[in-house]
């Protein structure tokens, strides 16, 4: 069977709207007519826990085992008592699913730590615990019968988001115009090439190429999506435009390894900014509250006077960026819109 393709939103810098990012974008798709899996592969767990009622949430992280997680499913594998468990998926919608996260997730960083090095050199078991991720995301997707896969990782350069992008097709980064995210693109495209490199070098080794339960590790980063924040409004509008025009020479030298000009860039005009999304604040904060996306927003949810504009808006916004990025991805679906039609 044909591998799902897989996002992945990955920034190595927190408080960027990463998961927040993934949330509405996967139920975009879904109001799109794709059939779309998440998978949280934070061991914070956020995106489950903004998909999820809190009373479910205590089903699933109960004192003891948790069988029902993305860890539940990886234990045996960790204890070496068995392979990884028949995933677990939560339905949200008609055409939306999610395997759980779980901040027990965070257990399995030094089995994948300690199983890099040995793998890239043929160790069989080494292999099977760097390539378990890909193995459950792509079992769920087949049962859930996906188009498409968006993973949500967590803000650093650790063993589990190494092992969960070289399960990755492409990768998007959620970005904030600040000098936090200018030192973050700085220290994540060298990791990015370093990784995909190992791997590539792992795949092509005699046996390894013509096993189909290896992720391919493509890792391709399509672009970047800008956060507005307001906190930005206390800051000087010269800062931030600074910050704002140094970004897209920053994607383009650290993350894509590419020549830069040397004159600044407004991330409007730079190919590779997919979005520059608003700050919804006061609207997003209901949406929280009613556990819905901002674009279902309704007058019976609240959503009055400029509520309801911001929402209507945001589902203009987020259905461009969706097929934007379905286009930079290389990927469609039955009944995939024209973005030019919209």
């Amino acid at each position: 069977m044909k591998p799902v393709p897989v996002i992945a939103f990955f920034c190595n810098q927190g408080g960027v709207g990463k998961t927040s990012l993934v949330y509405h974008l996967a139920w975009m798709y879904a109001d799109l007519g794709a059939r779309v899996l998440a998978a949280d592969l934070d061991p914070q767990a956020n995106l489950t826990a903004a998909f999820l009622a809190e009373e479910l949430l205590e089903d699933l992280w109960p004192e003891g085992e948790h069988p029902n997680t993305i860890s539940g499913c990886l234990k045996p594998l960790r204890e070496g008592t068995g392979d990884v468990r028949k995933p677990h998926l939560e339905s949200i919608d008609e055409r939306l699913a999610i395997i759980p996260g779980d901040p027990d997730l965070s257990d399995f960083e030094d089995a994948l730590s300690e199983a890099w090095l040995p793998c890239l050199v043929d160790d069989e078991r080494a292999v099977h615990i760097t390539s378990a991720f890909w193995q459950v995301i792509q079992e769920a997707a087949a049962s859930h019968r996906s188009d498409l896969i968006l993973m949500d990782l967590g803000s650093n350069s650790g063993a589990i988001n190494r092992a969960a992008l070289i399960a990755s097709d492409s990768i998007v980064v959620p970005l904030s115009p600040d000098p936090f995210s200018l030192q973050g693109l700085r220290n994540l495209g060298p990791k990015l090439r370093a990784w995909r490199s190992n791997w590539q070098t792992r795949l092509e080794k005699k046996v390894a190429a013509q096993d189909r339960h290896l992720p391919l590790g493509r890792m391709h980063p399509i672009g970047y999506v800008l956060r507005h924040h307001s906190a930005y409004l206390s800051r000087s509008a010269h800062a931030y435009d600074r910050w704002m025009q140094q970004i897209p020479g920053g994607f383009r030298k650290t993350v894509l390894n590419v020549e830069v000009e040397a004159a600044p860039m407004s991330p409007r005009l730079d190919v590779n900014c997919l979005a520059i999304l608003k700050d919804y604040r006061s609207l997003m904060s209901l949406a929280q509250q009613t556990r819905k996306p901002v674009f279902h927003m309704k007058p019976a949810d609240g959503a009055l006077g400029s509520h309801l504009q911001a929402a209507q808006e945001a589902r203009h916004d987020f259905t461009r960026l969706a097929l934007r990025i379905a286009s930079k991805a290389n990927f469609t679906w039955q009944g995939m819109p024209q973005e030019a039609t919209l």
